[in-house]
């Protein structure tokens, strides 16, 4: 769908969300989002067009009972949580939750959260921000997880023109 293409940069939405509220490394939990800023020259695209800090997110899940990191990097793989962290600008990131996780993300839930990102592990990533399901972008893997599984849209769909793109650096 042409229109989908025009979602591509998710982020800074994400972050002024009034559904997510800051956690503490810590306190992390299955479902929760790790956002962080990356070195690439996309990443200073990104940052450009969205004001934001953060240019790359995953969702932390369990696996062999250890929390890692489901992200969409080529291809899109489980990462350990430290190592996520070590990629990032001065190995600094921010942890974000629904603010009713407690009621909404059941461990039934989790695991079709989970379900559905296992789905796409091995799908090479999308530098083009194209909206498909052939290849896929960190926050595309995101938002897809908590729309299928819980009905949630973490941001309201946001047009490529709703950017500053202005900016020839």
């Amino acid at each position: 769908m042409k229109h989908y293409f025009e979602i591509s940069f998710l982020i800074s939405i994400f972050l002024v969300s009034f559904h997510l509220s800051s956690e503490p490394i810590d306190k992390i939990k299955e479902g929760d989002l790790i956002f962080q800023e990356t070195f690439s020259e996309q990443g200073k695209a990104i940052k450009i067009a969205t004001r934001s800090r953060y240019t790359h997110v995953g969702i932390i899940f369990k696996y062999k009972e250890k929390l890692k990191v489901l992200e969409a990097v080529e291809p899109v793989k489980i990462t350990e949580i430290d190592t996520f962290i070590s990629k990032g600008k001065n190995k600094h990131f921010v942890i974000k939750r629904l603010a009713n996780s407690d009621m909404l993300l059941t461990e039934e839930k989790i695991r079709l959260m989970k379900s559905i990102g296992n789905q796409y592990i091995g799908k090479h990533y999308d530098i083009y921000f194209n909206w498909s399901d052939e290849k896929i972008y960190c926050t595309e893997l995101a938002w897809k997880i908590f729309k299928q599984a819980l009905n949630i849209e973490l941001t309201e769909e946001k047009r490529l023109k709703d950017f500053d793109l202005s900016n020839p650096g």
